[in-house]
Protein backbone atom coordinates (compact mmCIF):
# COMPACT_ATOMS: atom_id res chain seq x y z
CA UNK A 1 0.00 0.00 0.00
CA UNK A 2 1.04 3.28 -1.19
CA UNK A 3 0.38 6.72 1.38
CA UNK A 4 -2.07 7.66 -1.40
CA UNK A 5 -3.88 4.77 -2.78
CA UNK A 6 -5.01 1.00 -2.20
CA UNK A 7 -2.32 -1.70 -4.05
CA UNK A 8 -2.58 -5.09 -3.16
CA UNK A 9 -0.13 -5.98 -5.07
CA UNK A 10 -0.18 -8.87 -7.62
CA UNK A 11 3.51 -9.92 -6.69
CA UNK A 12 6.52 -7.54 -6.85
CA UNK A 13 9.73 -9.59 -6.59
CA UNK A 14 12.17 -10.50 -4.03
CA UNK A 15 14.04 -6.98 -4.73
CA UNK A 16 11.62 -4.46 -4.75
CA UNK A 17 10.17 -5.81 -1.88
CA UNK A 18 13.00 -5.27 0.30
CA UNK A 19 14.04 -2.35 -1.53
CA UNK A 20 10.45 -0.52 -0.22
CA UNK A 21 10.59 2.18 2.02
CA UNK A 22 7.31 2.07 3.18
CA UNK A 23 6.11 -1.53 2.73
CA UNK A 24 2.56 -1.78 4.01
CA UNK A 25 0.82 -4.06 1.61
CA UNK A 26 2.79 -6.58 -0.58
CA UNK A 27 2.65 -9.80 -2.22
CA UNK A 28 5.54 -11.67 -3.36
CA UNK A 29 5.24 -14.22 -5.92
CA UNK A 30 8.07 -16.88 -6.41
CA UNK A 31 10.57 -17.28 -3.60
CA UNK A 32 12.22 -20.71 -3.03
CA UNK A 33 10.73 -23.97 -3.69
CA UNK A 34 8.16 -24.94 -0.68
CA UNK A 35 6.89 -28.30 0.75
CA UNK A 36 4.51 -30.32 1.36
CA UNK A 37 4.66 -34.48 1.90
CA UNK A 38 3.18 -37.22 -0.21
CA UNK A 39 2.34 -38.88 2.99
CA UNK A 40 -0.86 -37.00 5.05
CA UNK A 41 0.82 -37.18 8.50
CA UNK A 42 3.70 -35.31 9.78
CA UNK A 43 5.56 -38.30 10.19
CA UNK A 44 5.18 -39.17 6.31
CA UNK A 45 8.09 -38.24 3.66
CA UNK A 46 9.80 -34.87 3.50
CA UNK A 47 9.68 -34.26 -0.16
CA UNK A 48 6.97 -34.46 -2.70
CA UNK A 49 3.54 -32.80 -3.45
CA UNK A 50 0.08 -32.82 -2.47
CA UNK A 51 -2.25 -32.51 -5.37
CA UNK A 52 -5.73 -34.01 -7.27
CA UNK A 53 -8.12 -36.17 -5.18
CA UNK A 54 -6.05 -35.76 -1.88
CA UNK A 55 -5.55 -32.09 -2.37
CA UNK A 56 -9.62 -31.45 -3.17
CA UNK A 57 -10.20 -32.92 0.38
CA UNK A 58 -8.62 -30.57 1.95
CA UNK A 59 -8.94 -27.36 0.24
CA UNK A 60 -11.38 -24.90 1.49
CA UNK A 61 -14.95 -24.52 -0.52
CA UNK A 62 -14.54 -21.39 -2.60
CA UNK A 63 -17.66 -18.42 -1.93
CA UNK A 64 -17.19 -15.39 -4.08
CA UNK A 65 -17.15 -12.03 -2.24
CA UNK A 66 -20.08 -9.85 -3.35
CA UNK A 67 -19.64 -7.42 -0.61
CA UNK A 68 -18.33 -5.22 -2.85
CA UNK A 69 -18.03 -5.07 -6.83
CA UNK A 70 -14.87 -4.41 -9.04
CA UNK A 71 -14.66 -1.60 -11.88
CA UNK A 72 -12.79 -4.05 -13.76
CA UNK A 73 -13.44 -8.11 -13.02
CA UNK A 74 -10.81 -10.19 -13.28
CA UNK A 75 -9.91 -11.71 -16.62
CA UNK A 76 -7.65 -14.59 -17.81
CA UNK A 77 -5.73 -14.37 -14.26
CA UNK A 78 -5.71 -10.63 -14.00
CA UNK A 79 -5.95 -9.07 -10.31
CA UNK A 80 -9.56 -7.03 -9.81
CA UNK A 81 -9.19 -3.65 -10.50
CA UNK A 82 -10.95 -0.42 -8.75
CA UNK A 83 -10.61 2.97 -10.10
CA UNK A 84 -13.35 4.51 -7.87
CA UNK A 85 -12.95 7.45 -5.82
CA UNK A 86 -13.67 6.69 -2.51
CA UNK A 87 -16.67 7.65 -0.06
CA UNK A 88 -15.96 6.25 3.34
CA UNK A 89 -19.38 6.63 4.20
CA UNK A 90 -20.50 4.55 2.00
CA UNK A 91 -18.29 2.00 2.92
CA UNK A 92 -19.17 -1.74 2.76
CA UNK A 93 -18.71 -4.29 5.58
CA UNK A 94 -17.55 -7.40 5.75
CA UNK A 95 -17.56 -8.91 8.76
CA UNK A 96 -21.08 -8.37 10.74
CA UNK A 97 -19.53 -9.06 14.30
CA UNK A 98 -16.35 -9.79 15.57
CA UNK A 99 -15.12 -13.53 15.39
CA UNK A 100 -12.52 -13.12 18.07
CA UNK A 101 -13.11 -13.85 21.35
CA UNK A 102 -10.69 -12.12 23.21
CA UNK A 103 -7.85 -13.88 23.51
CA UNK A 104 -4.00 -13.29 22.90
CA UNK A 105 -2.18 -14.00 19.93
CA UNK A 106 1.52 -13.24 19.45
CA UNK A 107 2.61 -13.46 15.81
CA UNK A 108 6.55 -12.71 14.47
CA UNK A 109 6.63 -11.66 11.20
CA UNK A 110 9.07 -9.73 8.81
CA UNK A 111 8.94 -6.15 9.04
CA UNK A 112 10.72 -3.15 6.63
CA UNK A 113 11.37 0.02 8.49
CA UNK A 114 10.75 0.78 12.41
CA UNK A 115 8.44 -0.84 14.10
CA UNK A 116 5.74 1.05 16.03
CA UNK A 117 5.20 1.35 19.65
CA UNK A 118 3.16 -1.63 20.53
CA UNK A 119 0.36 0.46 21.72
CA UNK A 120 -0.26 2.97 18.97
CA UNK A 121 -3.54 3.56 17.51
CA UNK A 122 -3.54 1.54 14.65
CA UNK A 123 -2.77 -1.75 16.35
CA UNK A 124 -5.17 -1.22 19.32
CA UNK A 125 -7.85 0.08 16.76
CA UNK A 126 -7.26 -3.27 15.01
CA UNK A 127 -7.53 -5.49 18.03
CA UNK A 128 -10.90 -4.03 18.70
CA UNK A 129 -11.95 -4.13 15.58
CA UNK A 130 -10.99 -7.89 15.16
CA UNK A 131 -12.00 -8.80 19.17
CA UNK A 132 -8.66 -10.50 19.51
CA UNK A 133 -5.57 -8.94 21.27
CA UNK A 134 -2.83 -9.24 18.63
CA UNK A 135 0.49 -8.51 20.34
CA UNK A 136 3.37 -8.33 17.59
CA UNK A 137 6.81 -9.91 17.33
CA UNK A 138 7.89 -7.64 14.50
CA UNK A 139 11.58 -8.77 13.13
CA UNK A 140 13.81 -6.76 10.44
CA UNK A 141 12.58 -8.41 7.55
CA UNK A 142 16.01 -8.40 5.58
CA UNK A 143 17.88 -10.79 8.37
CA UNK A 144 14.33 -13.03 8.52
CA UNK A 145 15.44 -16.17 7.69
CA UNK A 146 18.12 -16.19 10.55
CA UNK A 147 15.19 -15.42 12.89
CA UNK A 148 13.32 -17.77 11.64
CA UNK A 149 15.23 -20.21 11.28
CA UNK A 150 16.25 -19.84 15.12
CA UNK A 151 13.22 -19.71 16.19
CA UNK A 152 11.86 -22.39 15.03
CA UNK A 153 14.47 -24.73 16.44
CA UNK A 154 13.52 -23.87 19.62
CA UNK A 155 10.87 -24.74 21.95
CA UNK A 156 9.52 -21.29 22.31
CA UNK A 157 7.23 -20.77 18.97
CA UNK A 158 4.80 -17.41 18.81
CA UNK A 159 1.28 -18.89 18.04
CA UNK A 160 1.30 -17.42 14.43
CA UNK A 161 4.39 -16.97 12.09
CA UNK A 162 4.92 -15.63 8.68
CA UNK A 163 7.25 -17.43 6.46
CA UNK A 164 7.97 -15.65 2.98
CA UNK A 165 8.56 -18.07 0.62
CA UNK A 166 12.34 -16.86 -0.28
CA UNK A 167 12.93 -17.83 3.50
CA UNK A 168 11.90 -21.45 3.00
CA UNK A 169 15.43 -22.87 2.87
CA UNK A 170 17.31 -25.51 4.84
CA UNK A 171 15.64 -27.18 7.72
CA UNK A 172 12.26 -24.55 7.61
CA UNK A 173 9.88 -26.21 4.89
CA UNK A 174 10.66 -29.24 7.55
CA UNK A 175 9.99 -27.19 10.72
CA UNK A 176 6.76 -25.99 8.98
CA UNK A 177 5.30 -29.59 8.74
CA UNK A 178 6.87 -30.06 12.56
CA UNK A 179 5.67 -26.98 14.33
CA UNK A 180 2.50 -25.54 12.78
CA UNK A 181 -1.24 -26.90 13.14
CA UNK A 182 -3.27 -28.08 10.56
CA UNK A 183 -7.05 -26.03 9.84
CA UNK A 184 -8.22 -28.34 8.01
CA UNK A 185 -10.52 -29.21 10.95
CA UNK A 186 -11.74 -25.25 10.60
CA UNK A 187 -11.16 -24.11 6.65
CA UNK A 188 -11.45 -27.38 4.50
CA UNK A 189 -14.61 -27.88 2.74
CA UNK A 190 -17.76 -25.89 4.18
CA UNK A 191 -16.10 -25.82 7.14
CA UNK A 192 -14.29 -22.09 5.62
CA UNK A 193 -17.99 -20.70 5.00
CA UNK A 194 -17.57 -19.39 9.08
CA UNK A 195 -14.85 -17.24 7.75
CA UNK A 196 -16.67 -15.00 4.55
CA UNK A 197 -13.21 -13.61 3.50
CA UNK A 198 -11.30 -16.68 3.68
CA UNK A 199 -13.87 -18.32 1.77
CA UNK A 200 -13.21 -15.88 -1.15
CA UNK A 201 -9.71 -16.22 -1.45
CA UNK A 202 -9.10 -18.26 -4.59
CA UNK A 203 -8.77 -21.91 -4.70
CA UNK A 204 -4.93 -21.74 -6.06
CA UNK A 205 -4.26 -20.24 -3.63
CA UNK A 206 -5.38 -22.60 -0.50
CA UNK A 207 -3.34 -25.45 -3.09
CA UNK A 208 0.05 -23.41 -2.32
CA UNK A 209 -0.68 -23.73 1.26
CA UNK A 210 -0.51 -27.52 1.36
CA UNK A 211 2.05 -28.33 3.92
CA UNK A 212 3.14 -31.90 4.56
CA UNK A 213 -0.27 -33.36 3.30
CA UNK A 214 -2.22 -30.75 5.51
CA UNK A 215 -3.81 -27.31 5.22
CA UNK A 216 -1.77 -25.20 7.02
CA UNK A 217 -1.22 -21.92 5.41
CA UNK A 218 -3.11 -18.82 5.23
CA UNK A 219 -2.17 -17.10 2.39
CA UNK A 220 -1.51 -14.23 0.27
CA UNK A 221 -3.05 -14.62 -3.11
CA UNK A 222 -1.38 -12.73 -6.23
CA UNK A 223 -2.18 -13.15 -9.95
CA UNK A 224 -0.43 -15.65 -11.68
CA UNK A 225 0.32 -13.57 -14.87
CA UNK A 226 3.95 -12.58 -15.04
CA UNK A 227 4.36 -9.29 -12.74
CA UNK A 228 7.17 -8.16 -14.04
CA UNK A 229 6.84 -5.11 -16.56
CA UNK A 230 8.82 -3.49 -19.40
CA UNK A 231 7.92 0.20 -18.10
CA UNK A 232 8.79 3.13 -20.48
CA UNK A 233 8.94 7.11 -20.55
CA UNK A 234 5.89 6.93 -22.63
CA UNK A 235 5.87 10.87 -22.41
CA UNK A 236 9.69 11.09 -24.02
CA UNK A 237 8.50 8.27 -26.44
CA UNK A 238 5.40 10.27 -27.41
CA UNK A 239 7.96 13.49 -27.80
CA UNK A 240 10.27 12.06 -29.84
CA UNK A 241 8.15 9.63 -31.94
CA UNK A 242 9.19 6.81 -30.84
CA UNK A 243 7.00 3.21 -31.42
CA UNK A 244 6.73 0.71 -28.61
CA UNK A 245 8.62 -2.41 -30.18
CA UNK A 246 6.56 -5.98 -31.00
CA UNK A 247 9.57 -8.21 -31.66
CA UNK A 248 13.29 -8.38 -30.68
CA UNK A 249 14.70 -7.28 -33.50
CA UNK A 250 12.50 -4.17 -33.25
CA UNK A 251 13.36 -3.84 -29.53
CA UNK A 252 17.21 -3.93 -30.36
CA UNK A 253 17.26 -1.41 -33.47
CA UNK A 254 14.93 0.99 -30.53
CA UNK A 255 17.68 0.96 -28.60
CA UNK A 256 20.00 2.22 -30.79
CA UNK A 257 17.64 4.90 -31.96
CA UNK A 258 17.79 5.84 -28.30
CA UNK A 259 21.18 5.58 -26.61
CA UNK A 260 23.60 9.00 -27.06
CA UNK A 261 26.06 7.87 -24.44
CA UNK A 262 27.40 11.42 -24.58
CA UNK A 263 24.21 13.09 -23.57
CA UNK A 264 23.59 10.33 -20.67
CA UNK A 265 20.74 8.99 -22.11
CA UNK A 266 21.03 5.03 -22.67
CA UNK A 267 17.86 2.60 -23.86
CA UNK A 268 17.37 0.51 -20.89
CA UNK A 269 18.40 -1.63 -17.29
CA UNK A 270 19.39 -4.89 -17.65
CA UNK A 271 15.96 -6.44 -19.43
CA UNK A 272 16.67 -10.60 -18.61
CA UNK A 273 13.67 -10.57 -16.63
CA UNK A 274 11.64 -9.23 -19.87
CA UNK A 275 13.58 -11.79 -22.40
CA UNK A 276 12.58 -14.60 -20.51
CA UNK A 277 8.29 -13.70 -21.72
CA UNK A 278 9.91 -12.65 -25.10
CA UNK A 279 11.43 -15.78 -25.55
CA UNK A 280 8.75 -17.84 -23.82
CA UNK A 281 10.93 -19.21 -21.25
CA UNK A 282 9.57 -21.30 -18.47
CA UNK A 283 9.26 -19.63 -15.09
CA UNK A 284 12.35 -18.96 -12.96
CA UNK A 285 10.38 -18.10 -9.71
CA UNK A 286 10.79 -21.30 -8.17
CA UNK A 287 12.82 -24.27 -9.27
CA UNK A 288 9.17 -26.67 -9.50
CA UNK A 289 7.96 -24.22 -12.39
CA UNK A 290 11.37 -24.92 -14.18
CA UNK A 291 10.56 -28.11 -15.40
CA UNK A 292 7.59 -28.56 -17.88
CA UNK A 293 6.55 -31.85 -20.36
CA UNK A 294 7.82 -31.19 -23.90
CA UNK A 295 6.83 -33.47 -26.31
CA UNK A 296 6.18 -35.85 -24.13
CA UNK A 297 9.68 -35.31 -22.08
CA UNK A 298 10.09 -33.30 -18.53
CA UNK A 299 12.73 -30.71 -19.46
CA UNK A 300 14.09 -27.89 -17.50
CA UNK A 301 14.12 -24.65 -18.62
CA UNK A 302 18.14 -24.26 -18.86
CA UNK A 303 17.92 -27.57 -21.28
CA UNK A 304 16.16 -25.42 -23.69
CA UNK A 305 16.80 -22.95 -27.09
CA UNK A 306 14.72 -20.68 -25.43
CA UNK A 307 16.54 -19.84 -22.84
CA UNK A 308 20.18 -19.45 -24.07
CA UNK A 309 18.45 -16.91 -26.98
CA UNK A 310 17.00 -15.07 -24.29
CA UNK A 311 20.62 -14.93 -22.61
CA UNK A 312 22.59 -13.58 -25.91
CA UNK A 313 20.17 -11.45 -26.76
CA UNK A 314 20.03 -9.43 -23.30
CA UNK A 315 24.31 -10.07 -23.58
CA UNK A 316 23.97 -7.59 -27.36
CA UNK A 317 22.18 -5.22 -25.51
CA UNK A 318 25.14 -4.73 -23.20
CA UNK A 319 28.05 -5.77 -25.99
CA UNK A 320 26.60 -2.97 -27.89
CA UNK A 321 26.58 -0.48 -25.04
CA UNK A 322 22.59 0.23 -25.12
CA UNK A 323 21.97 -0.48 -21.41
CA UNK A 324 22.49 2.48 -18.60
CA UNK A 325 25.98 1.92 -16.98
CA UNK A 326 24.49 1.31 -13.92
CA UNK A 327 23.70 -2.24 -14.91
CA UNK A 328 26.91 -2.79 -16.05
CA UNK A 329 28.00 -2.80 -12.61
CA UNK A 330 25.06 -4.94 -12.02
CA UNK A 331 23.26 -2.58 -9.65
CA UNK A 332 19.94 -2.17 -12.58
CA UNK A 333 17.34 -4.19 -9.48
CA UNK A 334 19.09 -3.85 -6.74
CA UNK A 335 18.39 0.17 -5.85
CA UNK A 336 15.73 2.62 -6.96
CA UNK A 337 15.96 3.11 -10.52
CA UNK A 338 13.42 6.18 -10.01
CA UNK A 339 15.61 9.02 -10.14
CA UNK A 340 17.65 8.13 -12.61
CA UNK A 341 14.54 6.77 -14.87
CA UNK A 342 12.55 10.20 -14.04
CA UNK A 343 15.98 12.03 -15.65
CA UNK A 344 15.63 10.42 -18.70
CA UNK A 345 18.87 8.33 -18.38
CA UNK A 346 17.32 5.47 -20.03
CA UNK A 347 13.90 5.31 -21.00
CA UNK A 348 12.84 1.45 -20.30
CA UNK A 349 13.51 -1.29 -17.17
CA UNK A 350 11.59 -3.97 -16.11
CA UNK A 351 10.19 -4.38 -13.21
CA UNK A 352 7.21 -5.09 -10.58
CA UNK A 353 4.12 -3.74 -11.66
CA UNK A 354 3.75 -2.31 -8.55
CA UNK A 355 6.61 0.58 -10.05
CA UNK A 356 4.27 1.87 -12.93
CA UNK A 357 1.91 3.41 -9.65
CA UNK A 358 4.75 4.34 -7.48
CA UNK A 359 6.85 5.92 -10.29
CA UNK A 360 3.85 8.33 -11.44
CA UNK A 361 3.08 8.84 -7.99
CA UNK A 362 6.25 10.09 -7.22
CA UNK A 363 6.81 12.48 -10.04
CA UNK A 364 3.00 13.50 -10.47
CA UNK A 365 3.52 16.92 -8.53
CA UNK A 366 7.23 17.94 -9.82
CA UNK A 367 7.39 16.55 -12.89
CA UNK A 368 3.22 17.19 -14.75
CA UNK A 369 4.76 16.19 -17.83
CA UNK A 370 6.15 12.54 -16.85
CA UNK A 371 4.33 9.72 -18.10
CA UNK A 372 5.25 6.06 -17.16
CA UNK A 373 3.76 3.08 -19.15
CA UNK A 374 4.08 -0.65 -19.51
CA UNK A 375 4.63 -2.10 -22.72
CA UNK A 376 2.67 -4.95 -23.42
CA UNK A 377 4.67 -8.34 -23.40
CA UNK A 378 5.16 -9.53 -26.88
CA UNK A 379 6.82 -12.91 -28.66
CA UNK A 380 10.87 -12.16 -29.90
CA UNK A 381 9.31 -12.88 -33.52
CA UNK A 382 6.56 -11.27 -33.71
CA UNK A 383 4.54 -14.40 -33.07
CA UNK A 384 1.77 -15.87 -30.71
CA UNK A 385 3.77 -15.41 -27.78
CA UNK A 386 3.79 -18.15 -24.32
CA UNK A 387 4.24 -16.66 -21.07
CA UNK A 388 4.42 -18.80 -18.19
CA UNK A 389 2.41 -18.55 -15.20
CA UNK A 390 3.59 -17.96 -11.56
CA UNK A 391 3.05 -19.24 -8.01
CA UNK A 392 -0.61 -17.70 -6.94
CA UNK A 393 0.63 -17.04 -3.29
CA UNK A 394 4.97 -17.36 -1.69
CA UNK A 395 3.41 -15.75 1.84
CA UNK A 396 2.40 -17.52 4.45
CA UNK A 397 1.05 -17.47 8.06
CA UNK A 398 0.42 -20.41 10.36
CA UNK A 399 -0.52 -21.37 13.51
CA UNK A 400 1.68 -22.83 16.31
CA UNK A 401 1.04 -26.97 16.58
CA UNK A 402 0.53 -26.37 19.98
CA UNK A 403 -2.16 -23.58 19.74
CA UNK A 404 -5.38 -24.62 21.74
CA UNK A 405 -8.40 -24.19 19.81
CA UNK A 406 -9.06 -20.64 21.15
CA UNK A 407 -6.04 -19.27 19.92
CA UNK A 408 -6.74 -20.82 16.35
CA UNK A 409 -10.31 -19.45 16.23
CA UNK A 410 -8.34 -16.33 17.14
CA UNK A 411 -6.04 -16.09 14.59
CA UNK A 412 -8.38 -16.99 11.99
CA UNK A 413 -10.85 -14.38 13.05
CA UNK A 414 -7.54 -12.05 12.59
CA UNK A 415 -7.17 -13.03 8.96
CA UNK A 416 -11.02 -13.21 8.15
CA UNK A 417 -10.52 -9.28 8.86
CA UNK A 418 -7.22 -8.71 6.92
CA UNK A 419 -8.76 -10.66 4.24
CA UNK A 420 -11.75 -8.08 3.85
CA UNK A 421 -12.06 -7.18 0.30
CA UNK A 422 -10.89 -3.50 -1.04
CA UNK A 423 -13.90 -1.16 -0.12
CA UNK A 424 -14.90 -2.26 2.78
CA UNK A 425 -14.25 -0.92 6.10
CA UNK A 426 -12.03 -3.78 8.00
CA UNK A 427 -10.13 -2.97 4.43
CA UNK A 428 -9.81 0.63 5.17
CA UNK A 429 -8.91 -0.05 8.73
CA UNK A 430 -6.47 -3.14 7.72
CA UNK A 431 -4.26 -1.04 4.99
CA UNK A 432 -4.91 2.85 6.42
CA UNK A 433 -5.44 2.76 10.00
CA UNK A 434 -8.11 4.95 12.00
CA UNK A 435 -9.31 7.95 9.94
CA UNK A 436 -8.18 11.23 10.95
CA UNK A 437 -5.33 9.94 13.08
CA UNK A 438 -3.30 7.86 10.63
CA UNK A 439 -5.11 9.45 7.46
CA UNK A 440 -7.44 11.70 5.80
CA UNK A 441 -9.76 11.35 2.31
CA UNK A 442 -8.96 14.26 0.02
CA UNK A 443 -10.75 14.26 -3.10
CA UNK A 444 -11.48 10.45 -2.71
CA UNK A 445 -8.18 9.43 -2.04
CA UNK A 446 -7.01 8.19 1.37
CA UNK A 447 -3.78 10.00 2.15
CA UNK A 448 -1.70 8.73 5.05
CA UNK A 449 0.03 11.53 7.67
CA UNK A 450 2.67 11.09 9.79
CA UNK A 451 1.59 9.02 12.00
CA UNK A 452 0.16 6.58 9.79
CA UNK A 453 3.35 5.90 7.66
CA UNK A 454 4.85 5.04 11.33
CA UNK A 455 2.09 3.15 12.38
CA UNK A 456 0.53 1.59 9.12
CA UNK A 457 2.84 -0.31 8.15
CA UNK A 458 3.91 -4.02 6.87
CA UNK A 459 1.79 -5.88 10.13
CA UNK A 460 -1.63 -7.02 9.89
CA UNK A 461 -1.18 -7.39 6.04
CA UNK A 462 0.98 -10.73 6.56
CA UNK A 463 -2.10 -12.45 8.13
CA UNK A 464 -3.70 -13.18 5.20
CA UNK A 465 -4.73 -10.98 2.11
CA UNK A 466 -8.12 -10.93 -0.31
CA UNK A 467 -7.76 -12.15 -3.96
CA UNK A 468 -4.92 -9.71 -5.85
CA UNK A 469 -6.24 -6.26 -6.16
CA UNK A 470 -4.93 -2.88 -8.09
CA UNK A 471 -6.66 0.08 -6.82
CA UNK A 472 -5.49 3.48 -7.11
CA UNK A 473 -8.68 6.64 -7.20
CA UNK A 474 -5.47 9.27 -7.37
CA UNK A 475 -4.16 7.47 -10.93
CA UNK A 476 -7.22 5.54 -11.87
CA UNK A 477 -5.69 5.61 -15.50
CA UNK A 478 -3.03 3.44 -13.97
CA UNK A 479 -5.25 1.16 -12.49
CA UNK A 480 -6.92 0.62 -15.63
CA UNK A 481 -3.40 0.21 -17.42
CA UNK A 482 -2.26 -2.40 -14.95
CA UNK A 483 -5.06 -4.72 -15.05
CA UNK A 484 -5.42 -4.65 -18.20
CA UNK A 485 -2.08 -5.16 -19.34
CA UNK A 486 -1.97 -8.54 -17.11
CA UNK A 487 -5.72 -9.36 -18.98
CA UNK A 488 -3.53 -9.21 -22.77
CA UNK A 489 -0.78 -11.06 -20.81
CA UNK A 490 -3.22 -13.51 -19.11
CA UNK A 491 -4.86 -14.71 -22.57
CA UNK A 492 -0.87 -16.08 -23.63
CA UNK A 493 0.09 -17.34 -20.30
CA UNK A 494 0.27 -20.84 -19.50
CA UNK A 495 0.26 -23.56 -16.39
CA UNK A 496 3.74 -25.84 -16.60
CA UNK A 497 3.78 -28.93 -15.20
CA UNK A 498 3.86 -28.50 -12.01
CA UNK A 499 2.12 -25.25 -11.47
CA UNK A 500 0.33 -24.35 -7.89
CA UNK A 501 2.01 -27.62 -6.23
CA UNK A 502 3.64 -27.05 -2.96
CA UNK A 503 7.09 -28.61 -3.85
CA UNK A 504 10.40 -29.22 -2.15
CA UNK A 505 13.00 -31.02 -3.76
CA UNK A 506 15.25 -33.75 -1.69
CA UNK A 507 18.18 -32.48 0.04
CA UNK A 508 20.34 -34.04 -2.09
CA UNK A 509 19.24 -31.64 -5.16
CA UNK A 510 19.03 -28.64 -3.09
CA UNK A 511 21.87 -26.57 -4.11
CA UNK A 512 22.19 -28.09 -7.73
CA UNK A 513 21.11 -24.85 -9.15
CA UNK A 514 22.45 -22.33 -6.86
CA UNK A 515 25.05 -21.02 -9.60
CA UNK A 516 22.84 -20.57 -12.62
CA UNK A 517 21.73 -16.72 -11.67
CA UNK A 518 25.17 -15.28 -11.23
CA UNK A 519 26.90 -17.04 -14.27
CA UNK A 520 23.76 -15.66 -16.20
CA UNK A 521 24.47 -12.46 -15.23
CA UNK A 522 27.97 -12.88 -16.49
CA UNK A 523 27.50 -14.26 -19.89
CA UNK A 524 24.83 -10.77 -20.15
CA UNK A 525 27.52 -8.86 -19.01
CA UNK A 526 30.25 -10.51 -21.24
CA UNK A 527 32.55 -12.20 -18.36
CA UNK A 528 31.34 -15.47 -19.52
CA UNK A 529 30.50 -17.18 -22.41
CA UNK A 530 27.42 -19.06 -23.71
CA UNK A 531 29.29 -22.04 -24.24
CA UNK A 532 30.18 -21.76 -20.25
CA UNK A 533 26.52 -22.25 -19.83
CA UNK A 534 26.26 -25.45 -22.03
CA UNK A 535 28.94 -26.66 -20.08
CA UNK A 536 26.88 -25.61 -16.85
CA UNK A 537 24.19 -27.61 -18.01
CA UNK A 538 25.97 -30.74 -19.05
CA UNK A 539 27.92 -30.69 -15.10
CA UNK A 540 23.98 -29.88 -13.90
CA UNK A 541 22.73 -33.42 -15.72
CA UNK A 542 25.47 -35.29 -14.51
CA UNK A 543 25.69 -34.15 -10.93
CA UNK A 544 22.57 -34.94 -10.24
CA UNK A 545 20.19 -33.23 -12.69
CA UNK A 546 18.89 -36.30 -14.61
CA UNK A 547 18.35 -37.92 -11.52
CA UNK A 548 16.09 -35.17 -10.33
CA UNK A 549 14.29 -35.53 -13.31
CA UNK A 550 13.47 -38.84 -12.68
CA UNK A 551 12.42 -37.70 -9.37
CA UNK A 552 9.94 -34.85 -10.97
CA UNK A 553 8.45 -37.31 -13.66
CA UNK A 554 7.28 -39.54 -10.99
CA UNK A 555 5.70 -36.63 -9.12
CA UNK A 556 3.70 -36.32 -11.83
CA UNK A 557 3.28 -39.95 -12.50
CA UNK A 558 1.82 -40.20 -9.11
CA UNK A 559 0.20 -36.39 -9.19
CA UNK A 560 -1.00 -35.79 -12.40
CA UNK A 561 -0.06 -32.77 -14.69
CA UNK A 562 -1.49 -29.06 -13.58
CA UNK A 563 -0.87 -28.14 -17.05
CA UNK A 564 -2.85 -25.80 -19.19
Amino acid sequence: MTPNAASASPGPSRRSFLASTAVATAAVAGGMPLLAACGGTDSGSRDGTTSGKDAKKLLPAYVASNVVTPDIPSKNGSSIGFTSKLDLASLKTSVPKKLGKGGKVTVMSPFWGSPPKADNAYYTSMNDLIGVDVVWQNQDGNTYDQKLGAVLASSDVPDVVVVPGWNMTGKIPSAIISKFADLGPYLSGDAVKEYPNLAAIPTDAWQRSLFGGKLRGLPMPSSYVSNIVPLYRKDIFDKEGYAVPTTAAEFYALAKEITNAKAKRWACLDMKWTAWNMFGVLSGDEKALGWNVVDGKLINRIETQEYLEAIEWTRKLFADELVHPDAELGKSNATDPGPKFAAGEFLIYNQDISQWYSRTAEQAAQNPEFQVWGMDLFAHDGGTPTFWAKNPASIFAFVNKKASESVIRDALAVANVTAAPYGTKEFMMTNYGVEGTHYTLKDGVPVKNDQGNIDVLNAYVMIASPASTLAHPDFPDVAKGQVEWQQKAGAHTKKSSFYGMQITEPARYTNLMNDFEQLEDDIIRGRKKISDMQQAVSDWKSKGGDELRDWYQKLLDDNGSSAG
